[in-house]
C-alpha cells in the first residue's frame, strides 16, 4: 500500500516537474538569456535548447499577433513588428539586453 503511494506522489511530481522548470521569458531576459530587437523579434543569446524553444515559441506567437495586427490596420507585418520592437526596447529593463544597444 505504501508504495502505491509513494508511486502516486511521484507519478505527481514526475508531471508537475517539467512545467514547473520551463524557462519563462521573464527568466531568460533577466538572467541575460535572451534579447530584445528592434526588429520585434526576440534573440538568443544562448545557443542551448532551451532558449532555441523558448525563442521559436516567442517569436512564432508574436508573427501570429503581427499579422493579425497588420491585417485589421492595413499595415504590413514588418510595419508592426518594427512598431513593437520600438516599444519592446523602451520597456527593456536595466540589465536586460537589446540587440544593438548593447
Amino acid at each position: 500500500m505504501k508504495n502505491k503511494r509513494y508511486a502516486g506522489w511521484l507519478l505527481a511530481l514526475l508531471l508537475i516537474a517539467p512545467v514547473s522548470l520551463a524557462l519563462t521569458l521573464d527568466q531568460a531576459r533577466s538572467s541575460g538569456r535572451v534579447g530584445e530587437t528592434l526588429s520585434g523579434y526576440l534573440a538568443a543569446r544562448q545557443n542551448d535548447r532551451e532558449t532555441q524553444q523558448l525563442v521559436a515559441r516567442v517569436n512564432a506567437g508574436r508573427q501570429q499577433q503581427y499579422q493579425r495586427l497588420a491585417q485589421q490596420n492595413n499595415l504590413t507585418t514588418h510595419e508592426v513588428a518594427s512598431l513593437a520592437g520600438k516599444k519592446l526596447v523602451e520597456r527593456a529593463a536595466a540589465g536586460e539586453y537589446v540587440r544593438g544597444i548593447n
